[in-house]
């Protein structure tokens, strides 16, 4: 079935409910490996770094954000891995998925409009349009 399956998470519900979908998949095979990738975005990084006290504190609220994530594999007994890139969140994934042999990367959908979408762009659309393996997007 699915041997390798990439799970985008920033902490945001949206995240939580991609992640509880790849935890359903990865049921499916005691051999799946699940690896959360989490990227520190640029363009919100400085702000985090200017309200911060330290390095420290600042690497542990970012991994306060992954734990119920984390959690959900935990609990299920799934093995799993935790992966932190840098940069822009979309182009990012996009890279290291096309690098890895995955067999699936599942991502959470902001649920932008499609004004929003059209201007901002999207970091699931992203993914979806430049990924070289299936994307499960959840709502």
């Amino acid at each position: 079935m699915y041997n390798r399956l990439l799970v985008a998470a920033d902490g945001s519900e949206n995240s939580i409910r991609a992640a509880q979908e790849a935890a359903k998949l990865a049921r499916l095979s005691s051999e799946t490996v699940v690896e959360i990738i989490y990227v520190v975005d640029y363009s919100k990084s400085k702000g985090e770094v200017l309200h911060s006290r330290d390095g420290e504190s600042l690497e542990a609220g970012r991994r306060k954000q992954l734990i119920p994530v984390e959690d959900i594999f935990i609990k299920d007994g799934i093995s799993y891995k935790l992966t932190v890139l840098h940069g822009d969140p979309g182009p990012a994934i996009v890279q290291y998925a096309n690098k890895s042999s995955c067999d699936m990367v599942i991502i959470g959908s902001r649920g932008l409009n499609k004004l929003q979408e059209m201007v901002l762009g999207s970091v699931s659309h992203k993914v979806a349009k430049r990924v070289d393996c299936p994307v499960l997007i959840v709502k």
